[in-house]
């Protein structure tokens, strides 16, 4: 028996919904919830779960050396639409991660630690941008939890970079700056941006030098 005509396009509609895979999980620790929306019915489950274990030893550690005033509840999207690797919007604390990135390269997992360090950071104005993603390397670089598995590591000093450059490039010589000049400034760095006193005058209040001479003596003796 045939199913009457008015039906036949609600149950249309249903499949159509039923096939918008849309998995959603609620994970709270402790003062932290993390809500993770996957929307790849194929992303591995293992790597799903290494991505939440990195949130939950990694978050808790930058809100305590960063900014205790973080956001307490991330959201996690496993984004089939998103052809990046990853995205943050801070101040609503959503990162979209791209299944693709991680069905190629699953063991790049601390690509958290680089997006949720956005979400600390919250800057108002993230001017310089070279500063706000090298800060963000640098962090991975310093509370990543295997790097070394991702094959992800700082690049060696070459004549043609410049601080400017920002991700790796800039992270390894605040990594330089953390070591030889000043221990530290990669935190008072980050709370100028946050509270919007960040001018290029910070450098020589910090370290009587200037942003360039800073880089010169990097270049000099780039050695971690």
């Amino acid at each position: 028996m045939g199913l009457p005509a008015l039906l036949l396009p609600m149950l249309t509609v249903q499949a159509q919904n039923i096939s918008k895979y849309n998995n959603r999980d609620k994970i709270q620790h402790g003062r932290y919830t993390l809500l993770v929306i996957n929307k790849d019915s194929t992303f591995n489950p293992e790597v799903k779960q290494k991505l939440e274990d990195v949130f939950f030893k990694v978050y808790p550690k930058l809100a305590d050396t960063f900014n205790k005033k973080t956001l307490r509840k991330v959201t996690f999207i496993i984004n089939p639409e998103y052809d990046g690797v990853a995205a943050t919007n801070a101040s609503s604390g959503e990162v979209n991660f791209s299944p693709e990135w991680f069905r190629k390269h699953p063991e790049d997992i601390d690509v958290v630690t680089h997006e949720v360090m956005h979400i600390v950071q919250n800057y108002p104005n993230s001017d310089p941008g070279w500063l706000t993603e090298g800060i963000a390397d640098y962090v991975r670089y310093a509370f990543g939890i295997d790097n070394a598995g991702a094959n992800w590591q700082l690049p060696s000093y070459s004549s043609a970079q410049n601080y400017t450059q920002s991700y790796r490039t800039t992270a390894r010589f605040l990594a330089w700056l953390e070591k030889k000049v000043k221990p530290g400034i990669v935190k008072v760095l980050d709370d100028s941006m946050r509270n919007q006193k960040y001018t290029p005058q910070i450098w020589q209040t910090l370290t009587d030098k200037s942003l360039d001479e800073l880089w010169s003596s990097y270049a000099q003796n780039p050695e971690l």
